[in-house]
């Protein structure tokens, strides 16, 4: 089975990782391929390094490399060398980046530096964490750089700010009015990303932040199009149960888009494309959209066993819908 997911970082990389579990328990699906389309949209600079953190939480959790508490990160992480940073004044601090963490950053800028291409430089890297081995192929979305930005407004005027700013120094608290995906005029689809959903037997949209996630990699050109033309099943996760999200601030970016939080609203982000909807129970009723099929099962990834049921329900349900 040729498998594809468009993916942020800690709930996309759950659920993959509990996809993997899943497709190792099946016989039937040996040798099946998952191809990772990562949201870059989160993208940032940082002392002078290329720093992607939905990608890296993928190569992290995906390689047994994560620090399961946080979710990002690696485990067992030390911050010697930002401890030194903030010593010399050097900002910001309000980021902070493991002596670890930094390998992959260093290797990505020097390579990049070199000419690499960010697809080059993810095979490189995601060779490093052993996912070819594991049947997976994680694609930046574009090789171009694209950054969300945040329009705010704290009181003294409106003001854009890069979206890891909002969404870790002011914890999403101070109310956004738009998003910007900065550079998405000049992207075109990493090499590979479009075939990937044109030729899929399954696509899913795990539990991923819908606006500044799945949302950002709807936005590259040519991708929603080729969402709303493969003949595969594309079967999503809700990241909402009973109106809130799991972890991070999704209610707040769906206010700011001018949306409810609830699983309908995410649904309707989707509606051009989106055949199969695995929500929580209880937010079943809400969903009704003609030929849209909604199943509820619990949707909290507990672990990874938790996480392997979950991806299971959404590949049964795409198994369910697939033309014969």
């Amino acid at each position: 089975m040729r498998i594809t997911a468009l993916a942020g970082g800690v709930g996309g990389a759950r659920f993959i990782r509990g996809l993997l579990a899943h497709l190792e328990s099946r016989p039937d699906l040996a040798g099946s391929r998952v191809t990772v389309i990562g949201n870059t949209g989160d993208d940032i600079t940082l002392f002078g390094l290329r720093v992607c953190p939905d990608l890296d939480t993928l190569l992290y959790t995906l390689g047994g490399a994560v620090s399961d508490t946080q979710g990002w990160g690696r485990a067992d992480e030390t911050h010697r060398v930002q401890g030194e940073l903030a010593a010399y004044g050097v900002e910001p601090q309000w980021f902070a980046l493991g002596d670890l963490d930094l390998g992959a950053h260093i290797a990505r800028s020097q390579w990049l530096g070199q000419g690499l291409s960010l697809s080059e430089v993810t095979g490189r890297l995601a060779a490093r964490w052993g996912l070819p081995e594991r049947g997976v192929t994680l694609l930046p979305m574009t090789d171009t750089p694209v950054e969300t930005h945040v329009v705010v407004d704290e009181g003294d005027g409106p003001r854009a700010v890069h979206f890891q700013e909002w969404w870790v120094r002011m914890q999403a608290k101070v109310p956004a009015s738009r998003f910007v995906a900065v550079g998405m005029d000049r992207a075109a689809a990493a090499p590979g990303v479009l075939d990937a959903i044109r030729q899929a037997d399954v696509v899913l949209l795990p539990p991923s932040n819908p606006v500044v996630s799945i949302g950002v990699i709807l936005g590259v050109p040519g991708v929603r199009d080729a969402l709303r033309g493969t003949p595969a099943p594309v079967v999503g996760v809700s990241p909402l149960i009973s109106g809130a999200p799991v972890r991070g601030h999704a209610d707040a970016c769906l206010q700011a888009i001018g949306l409810d939080s609830t699983t309908a609203a995410v649904a309707g982000l989707y509606e051009d494309f989106l055949d199969g909807w695995l929500v929580a129970p209880g937010d079943e009723g809400s969903v009704s959209r003609r030929g849209l099929a909604v199943e509820s099962r619990p949707l909290l990834m507990t672990d990874v066993a938790a996480a392997a049921d979950i991806a299971g329900a959404a590949l049964d349900l795409a198994e369910r819908l697939r033309p014969a």
